[in-house]
């Protein structure tokens, strides 16, 4: 599965995109195995408890995991699956 990233996370994984094969087809099973692949994303994603961040956004074919079924929603490697940190600007 091709990973879109963006902003401070192109410098962790080294581009605009990731190939990723997780073990599994849910995003959370993405988001495992990328930081197995970067360990210094789990400080950028998760909280002690294993949520994202705030201001971390998810996006499958567009939509914000938030409005699908979140972590468990089902990802297919044809998917689209973009990982946003958070931003600051103004």
């Amino acid at each position: 599965m091709l990973v879109k990233v963006f902003a401070n996370l192109r410098q962790i994984c080294g581009g605009v995109t990731v190939d990723v094969d997780p073990v599994g087809d849910r995003v959370m099973d993405v988001l495992d195995k990328m930081v197995e692949m970067f360990p210094d994303l789990r400080d950028e994603l998760f909280t002690a408890e294993k949520e994202l961040l705030p201001f971390v956004h998810v996006y499958v074919n567009g939509r914000n995991i938030i409005h699908l079924d979140n972590f468990q929603t089902i990802v297919m490697p044809t998917d689209q699956f973009a990982l946003f940190p958070p931003v600051a600007g103004g």
